[in-house]
């Protein structure tokens, strides 16, 4: 969904995470017998810079002491209590997209960060369930299952989403409640925030830029007639979360909201 963009997305960064941790030793295993020598080479370096399981430990470890109890409050908005079992999958979510992106999350200014990251979209996701309800907004079995079989099949299949699923302490049950509130979200954000029209001139600006900062590079861009239907989808979605990003901001100056840690 969409909202995505806006919000730290639970689900996806929490089985991305644990996705890694489990396909480690697979990985490691299709790496041992590549067809060529210099596959083989590659293969090897990349295995020397591969975290021992001690360290591994060690760094989950370092990524346990951040989260809090489970049932203890953590903000309260709009007289809703946020429990610790929320933030700590809000906390997990934002921990794996950190390492994804080289970052170490458990550093003394980055958990600082991830702390008022995970207060702050735990926050937003309330206020918009909130709202979502008011707007009777709902998820039908269809698309739940619908979404779960995409996140299954992005996983690597049915074995490797059970191994995910695992490894967050998570059951199927829960996995399609949070994507339920995935797709409840996505519809409130269409409802506030739809996508406006975007013009060819804006297409045409974007398409220029991209020229521009390819120039002197490798990279080849398709033609703007080829390229037109992907920009314009990309225009209409930044479009959107803008929007949305704003909506969301008003419903935080309009709520009350106090955070507990």
């Amino acid at each position: 969904m969409k909202f995505k963009k806006i919000l730290l997305p639970f689900v996806a960064g929490a089985l991305a995470l644990s996705l890694a941790a489990c396909n480690d030793d697979d990985k490691a295993t299709k790496e041992e017998t590549p067809k060529e020598e210099t596959a083989k080479k590659d293969a090897s370096q990349e295995e020397a810079k591969a975290p021992s399981k001690e360290e591994l430990a060690k760094m989950q470890a370092k990524l346990d002491e951040q989260q809090v109890d489970k049932s203890e409050i953590v903000a309260v908005v709009n007289d809703e209590k946020l429990t610790g079992d929320k933030y700590n999958q809000a906390l997990m979510s934002i921990q794996g997209q950190m390492q994804q992106m080289g970052q170490d999350p458990t550093s003394k200014e980055a958990s600082k960060q991830i702390k008022t990251q995970t207060l702050d979209s735990l926050v937003n996701q309330t206020l918009i369930r909130q709202k979502a309800t008011e707007a009777k907004l709902t998820a039908t079995e269809e698309e739940v299952n619908k979404e779960y079989a995409t996140y299954e099949e992005q996983v690597g299949g049915e074995e490797a989403m059970a191994k995910a699923l695992k490894a967050q302490k998570m059951d199927k049950e829960t996995l399609k409640e949070q994507i339920a509130e995935s797709i409840v979200f996505g519809k409130y954000q269409d409802k506030v925030a739809p996508a406006k029209e975007v013009t060819d001139k804006e297409i045409q600006a974007y398409y220029d830029q991209a020229v521009a900062q390819a120039e002197g590079t490798e990279q080849k861009l398709p033609p703007l007639e080829e390229a037109s239907k992907e920009i314009k989808g990309i225009l209409e979605q930044q479009q959107q979360q803008e929007l949305f990003a704003a909506h969301v901001e008003k419903l935080k100056a309009d709520a009350k909201i106090e955070l507990k840690i």
